[in-house]
């Protein structure tokens, strides 16, 4: 079930909507075919297993990271393709939440006669499969919040001055993580000072994550690397409803994709932005700030993981902090995230953080 894991990792950030799963068939103590969710959503980690397996399937036994789908779509239910190689087990890691599943994969397996077992490794998976069942389940993708900034939580000096506080080998792990998430989101704040092209890059990548702007009055410059690169890698610019139509025009007539949401005390209601990223199929959302929008995403308890990037270098107090202003009074009240790992990176520290309910 690990080895499956670890294949369905590498469907991460290109198969939305569909989820990253990953598929092992073993027989007789070797394993027979492996595979995982093919870019664009198909074919899925079953069939491309399945496909390797051949006659090899029959009575073997197939580790599944996600139930079987059971449903007709563009492709026969997987469940379905199990029970007709003749597989004899069917283990699965998590149960799949969509009403068009729930339950009803492993129901048909075992309508089949075929030995269904669930929740081995299931903790793993579902961090793996956060971002489907959180779209599933909620209705938006899961948002990791990139901070990085110097030991005392500054990003730039005084005057602005931030490239570069970390160092090469933390840069390079970004653009790692760009890569397994679906879209790459930024505060119009950062769009203006820094010119990001927000891509991934120096990893021979061949997909690139979509490109999310949320600016609530299309204050944005229309001489920049996502403007000029609209039409190469998709833009998406979440405005408001007061936004100029001469603006929104602008942007629609150079390829980026314009999505309307609500406001809230003055500003985009960061719920609403993702409910929309959700609706148009996004399940992974990689937030790389500002401040202000990161502020807003963790007081409204929509940041589902941190991940801290930490240079060995201090600021001072009239350095530029990492968030804006939450307005948090008691400690009770900060939001609260669990240490799942750190380590060295370069010269800098990682430290990666999950959302911890209450």
């Amino acid at each position: 079930m690990r080895l499956a894991l670890s294949l369905g990792r590498r469907g991460l950030g290109r198969c939305a909507p569909n989820p990253a799963v990953g598929c092992v068939i073993v027989k007789d103590g070797r394993i027979v075919g492996r595979g995982w969710t093919q870019p664009g959503g198909r074919p899925h980690a079953e069939t491309v297993a399945l496909a390797q397996a051949g006659a090899e399937a029959r009575g073997a036994t197939a580790y599944v990271t996600l139930e079987p789908c059971a449903h007709h779509g563009e492709t026969p239910p997987c469940a379905a393709a199990l029970a007709e190689a003749g597989v004899g087990r069917v283990v699965v890691a998590v149960g799949d939440p969509d009403p068009r599943v729930d339950g009803g994969g492993i129901a048909m397996l075992r309508d089949a006669g075929i030995a269904v077992d669930t929740g081995l490794c299931a903790e793993e998976a579902k961090a793996d499969l956060a971002g489907f069942l959180s779209r599933v389940t909620l209705g938006r993708p899961m948002v990791t919040l990139k901070l990085a900034n110097s030991f005392d939580g500054r990003i730039a000096t005084a005057s602005g001055d931030s490239q570069w506080i970390t160092g090469a080998a933390a840069r390079r792990h970004v653009h790692a993580m760009r890569a397994t998430h679906d879209a790459v989101m930024i505060g119009a704040g950062t769009a203006r000072v820094d010119d990001p092209s927000l891509t991934v890059r120096g990893l021979g990548a061949d997909h690139q994550p979509v490109r999310v702007v949320v600016s609530r009055h299309l204050d944005l410059p229309m001489i920049s690397q996502l403007a000029h690169t609209a039409r190469e890698v998709p833009v998406w610019i979440c405005h408001g409803r007061r936004a100029v139509p001469e603006l929104v025009s602008a942007w629609d007539g150079i390829g980026a994709e314009m999505i309307e949401v609500d406001e809230a005390h003055g500003t985009l209601d960061p719920s609403s932005v993702l409910q929309a990223l959700g609706a148009r199929g996004l399940t992974r959302v990689y937030c790389e700030g500002g401040g202000g929008l990161a502020a807003s995403l963790l007081a409204a308890g929509l940041v589902d993981e941190l991940v801290g990037y930490t240079a060995g270098v201090a600021l001072g107090a009239e350095g530029r902090p990492t968030l804006a202003a939450m307005g948090i009074e008691r400690l009770a009240d900060a939001p609260r995230f669990d240490l799942v790992e750190t380590r060295a990176i370069g010269g800098d520290v990682l430290h990666r953080w999950r959302q911890r309910h209450r």
